[in-house]
């Protein structure tokens, strides 16, 4: 989760939202101790790092997918990585230090997310992780900061008042701000508690508190320590192979299928003409079902648009996503000949999903393809080895390969590094020759 959130991080910092956002951070320059990933001549306060770096790793929808549904990392790892370079040297913070409170941000968001059925299904309203990634975020740094019981329950608490940002801005460039605002607002949150700031300590447990989020909220007491199971054990998440919204991915996948069908002998594809309508039988989401999008961000959340880019391309890649891509002649007019279904058996549940498409010609023959589960859900892992490759792909846009290849050293042993500081200096681009050193010596 940390290598692939490292990735489309340093991917994101290529993104017109990350440019505006980093351009108004620099307002917040006082204390500039943090870095902003794959900039070696920009670092920011810890809030306002750890803010861009969190817009930076959702601008292009590339980010890990959690049952019940939220982006669990962007809203922490940011976080953490900034702290660690805010703090006094000594003493230090090791690999072990992060990971543990890697950890502890993603359980408190699985943990609050299991109190609620709706939170089960696709979001409706509110966009989860502007609710439980601010509260993994304040969770993590009170973690990372070592704050008493008191103090951590106050940061939460705090937290709760910070969460929360409804789903009409998907699909627009102010989504990625989500995961943004709960990486900044966490950090926020956990600094006002070590000032002594007091809230609510029970809001956790109120309907009028957290449960002002999700219906159905019942939250119940955590297991004790001796038999307390992490939730990632349990439930795994989702790696994308594209950026695009997670349900798309069933769509490319069926689409990959009818494809096969569609191309002749001599390996070219079926003119567009001789398709008479696609059938997309999914989930009834409304926020994914565009017709006719206009721009990248639209076309990220859009059944349509995936399931004819690959139709039509055969694959669906970041470039898939451009604007010149979006709007050609051939694609637009593959877009009209689309329609939906929504199944009443298809739940929009990323654990229960399925695809069905049909592609009907005009001589009335149809092709129909089933997805019941793409290549990088959690039923589905991808491997180390394509993990890894994703993460060198994404990197690599922004940093040397030398620096790419070190950080996959730095991350696969991450619980041996003595000193964070070895990962922060690679974050902001090529590492100076001590710090690579260090690195060989893992």
């Amino acid at each position: 989760m940390i290598l692939d959130t490292l990735g489309v991080g340093f991917l994101g910092t290529s993104t017109e939202v990350f440019h505006k956002v980093s351009q108004y951070s620099k307002i917040y320059n006082s204390n500039p101790s943090s870095t902003v990933w794959g900039r070696s001549d920009f670092r920011l306060p810890p809030t306002y790092a750890a803010f861009v770096n969190g817009v930076a790793i959702h601008s292009m929808d590339f980010d890990d997918t959690w049952h019940p549904a939220t982006h669990p990392s962007g809203a922490v790892l940011p976080v953490l990585t900034a702290l660690a370079e805010a703090l006094p040297e000594s003493p230090k913070f090791s690999g072990l230090d992060l990971l543990l409170a890697f950890n502890v941000g993603i359980e408190v968001q699985g943990r609050l997310l299991q109190f609620s059925k709706e939170a089960r299904d696709i979001p409706k309203r509110f966009h989860p992780p502007s609710v439980v990634g601010t509260l993994g975020s304040a969770a993590a740094a009170s973690k990372f900061l070592g704050l008493s019981l008191t103090k951590c329950r106050e940061a939460l608490a705090i937290a709760v008042s910070y969460a929360g940002a409804p789903l009409a801005n998907a699909a627009t460039q102010t989504k990625p701000l989500h995961v943004g605002n709960a990486a900044r607002h966490g950090i926020e949150a956990t600094f006002l508690a070590m000032l002594g700031l007091q809230a609510n300590k029970k809001i956790l447990d109120l309907e009028r508190g957290f449960g002002a989020f999700y219906a159905n909220y019942s939250p119940k007491a955590l297991p004790s320590l001796d038999s307390h199971v992490w939730l990632l054990e349990q439930q795994d998440v989702a790696f994308k192979r594209f950026p695009a919204h997670l349900s798309t991915h069933w769509v490319a996948d069926a689409a990959a299928a009818v494809r096969r069908h569609l191309v002749l002998s001599d390996g070219a594809l079926l003119p567009i003409d001789c398709i008479e309508s696609i059938v997309l039988r999914i989930p009834d989401v409304q926020y994914v079902n565009r017709p006719f999008p206009d721009s990248e961000h639209e076309a990220r959340h859009s059944f349509q648009y995936v399931a004819c880019a690959m139709l039509l391309d055969g694959g669906v890649t970041v470039p898939s996503f451009y604007k010149h891509q979006i709007g050609r002649p051939q694609l637009r007019e593959l877009l009209r000949k689309v329609r939906l279904e929504h199944p009443p058996d298809n739940l929009p549940s990323f654990n229960t999903l399925y695809c069905q498409i049909s592609v009907t010609l005009k001589d009335g023959t149809t092709f129909t393809e089933r997805s019941d589960t793409f290549y990088g859900h959690w039923r589905k892992p991808l491997s180390q080895k394509d993990l890894q490759e994703k993460f060198k792909a994404n990197a690599s846009r922004m940093l040397s390969c030398h620096t790419v290849a070190s950080l996959l050293k730095v991350v696969e042993k991450l619980e041996e590094l003595e000193d964070c500081s070895v990962l922060t200096t690679l974050l902001r681009g090529p590492s100076p020759p001590e710090e690579a050193s260090k690195v060989r010596s893992l």
